[in-house]
């Protein structure tokens, strides 16, 4: 059995939808950096069935990195705490998409018991082209620092 590393950061998001993939973009930024050995970075991209058996794997800590819509200014970051002790259990997710919330409530079908669970989201501007918009792009440093806060808070 693979040991279970206590912290998860998955990025979430289309490649082909422009701003979309905002999270898939920051969890590759974070591959490369330094950070403790407790803490596993994946690009789950669209693949939420694999996300949910991921999240039933056991992790304390869980972010999730996503475009998020929230209505500001694009390039907006947000830090949201989702509540998955509200979110009953839910059937499979399509295995061709990604939608967290169900992605999150069949993790708990799966077991998942939710520990610490955040989203760092980043409010689109564009989703019809490849490629992150500039404002987008330019909104990943901050999001790299806020992931970085939440685990060195997390561990200490």
């Amino acid at each position: 059995m693979i040991p279970v590393k206590p912290i998860l950061v998955a990025g979430i998001g289309n490649i082909f939808l422009g701003d979309d993939a905002f999270g898939v973009h920051a969890a590759r930024r974070l591959i490369g950096s330094d950070l403790p050995d407790e803490v596993h970075v994946a690009d789950f991209g669209i693949r939420g069935i694999d996300l949910a058996y991921a999240l039933a794997d056991g992790y304390e800590l869980v972010i999730l990195l996503d475009a998020t819509k929230r209505g500001g200014a694009p390039g907006t970051l947000y830090l949201i705490e989702p509540d998955p002790e509200a979110m009953e259990p839910a059937g499979l997710p399509d295995a061709h998409s990604m939608d967290p919330e169900l992605v999150l409530r069949f993790a708990r079908r799966l077991g998942w018991e939710p520990g610490h669970l955040y989203l760092v989201g980043c409010e689109p501007e564009e989703l019809e082209r490849q490629g992150l918009s500039k404002v987008v792009e330019a909104s990943l440093d901050g999001a790299i620092e806020m992931v970085q806060r939440l685990i060195r808070d997390y561990l200490e």
